[in-house]
């Protein structure tokens, strides 16, 4: 396979099906139940969790000699932990944008948030919910907003025949219904 240094394309198949690009944003869309569990947890570190591993470093700094000191040192080790749990908490937060999916409701467009039935034409059915990077959980039928079935459900209407592109290659999709909670969450 030649590479074409002038362009950056490969010589080979170009008809090969791609996705649409990750959107670029410094934006990190989330929905106010993920911000509020995300800004507990880091509440709790600061509130609870570090206070409590301080005191136990500063009694056991008071018993002499560190160096065996097993209180001490596990004690210094859970508390650089907390405090770069703390950081990264304290990061992740300044970027995400709350975005609350009720404003939706009753529209039969994806859009974040959004819980969707679509049919595989082998005939499974399936339901997703459309969440931010940091409050997906797998288990749950939750996928990311970036990630492949997301991106290709975004912006599509009810009754809608998609191509999802999967490792095994194309599989036709259709939308067959778009739900998002009634009521909006307060902040």
């Amino acid at each position: 396979m030649k590479n074409d240094l002038t362009n950056g394309k490969d010589d080979a198949d170009d008809d090969t099906p791609t996705l649409a690009p990750v959107p670029v944003s410094a934006r990190n869309y989330i929905t106010p139940a993920g911000y509020a569990r995300h800004r507990q947890e880091l509440l709790q570190l600061i509130d609870v969790e570090r206070p409590k591993v301080v005191e136990i470093v500063h009694w056991a700094a008071s018993n002499g000699d560190r160096s065996e000191n097993g209180d001490y040192i596990y004690g210094k080790k859970r508390l650089r932990e907390i405090d770069r749990r703390i950081r990264f908490m304290t990061q992740r937060l300044e970027l995400m944008a709350v975005v609350d999916p009720a404003v939706h409701h009753g529209s039969h467009q994806v859009f974040f948030g959004a819980t969707v039935d679509y049919l595989e034409m082998s005939g499974v059915e399936r339901t997703v919910t459309i969440l931010g990077i940091d409050e997906v959980n797998s288990a749950s039928a939750q996928v990311s907003w970036v990630s492949p079935i997301a991106r290709t459900l975004l912006k599509a209407h009810v009754g809608d025949s998609l191509q999802l592109l999967t490792p095994l290659g194309k599989i036709e999709i259709e939308v067959v219904d778009v739900r998002y909670p009634k009521t909006l969450a307060s902040p």
